[in-house]
């Protein structure tokens, strides 16, 4: 797998705005994340690059451990969270199939 790339804030904040009209993808219950989950985020990474992710049950301390972790499990870029909500950012591999942030 390929590094992860440094995003510059213009490219966070479009993925944010991207990410706005998105409906969220994957849900986080009380167990918080599973080994499915993560093998379901990583299929959706792939497919879609951007993912949305709600959080059912979290305080805001435990919704930012969360993501982090599963930044780091899946791997890829947490590129914002907003409440219950979080946006997951991985671009595809190959340059020429990226559609959310072109190479």
């Amino acid at each position: 797998m390929n590094e992860l790339p440094t995003l510059t804030g213009a490219q966070r904040t479009k993925l944010r705005g991207l990410g706005q009209v998105l409906s969220d993808s994957l849900r986080i219950g009380r167990q918080g994340p599973t080994p499915a989950l993560y093998g379901e985020l990583n299929r959706q990474l792939d497919t879609r690059e951007l993912v949305k992710v709600r959080f059912e049950t979290a305080d805001r301390e435990e919704r930012a451990t969360l993501c982090a972790r599963m930044a780091t499990e899946t791997p890829c870029l947490c590129v914002g969270a907003v409440g219950r909500t979080a946006l997951f950012y991985r671009p595809h591999p190959d340059a020429a199939k990226r559609q959310v942030l072109p190479a």
